[in-house]
């Protein structure tokens, strides 16, 4: 499946493997994670999560954009607050840009 041209795992798709069995049949978890999450569970409780290094990838890159649209929010908040804004040659001169 593709959103935005970004592969994801097939939606509502959920494995679960206690990780006993996982020690056993780690080459077929890996495999499984390729396709899906899995969940790793302890006493049957989950503890942990195997995905794919794609999926990971896809994560962290959401993780950084939410990250940068908050630090603009702040901005933007700051600067409707009537803070002054930094000139940009000092921004440049900062950044050793100038």
């Amino acid at each position: 499946m593709y959103i935005s041209g970004l592969p994801m795992y097939i939606l509502g798709m959920t494995t679960e493997m206690p990780v006993t069995e996982a020690r056993e049949r780690f080459s077929e978890l890996v495999e499984i994670a390729a396709l899906e999450p899995v969940f790793l569970t302890k006493r049957g409780r989950r503890q942990a999560v195997v995905i794919s290094t794609e999926e990971y990838e896809r994560l962290l890159e959401f993780a950084e954009d939410a990250a940068d649209l908050a630090a603009s929010d702040d901005v933007v908040a700051e600067m409707m607050t009537g803070s002054p804004a930094i000139p940009w040659a000092q921004v440049k001169a900062d950044l050793g840009l100038a």
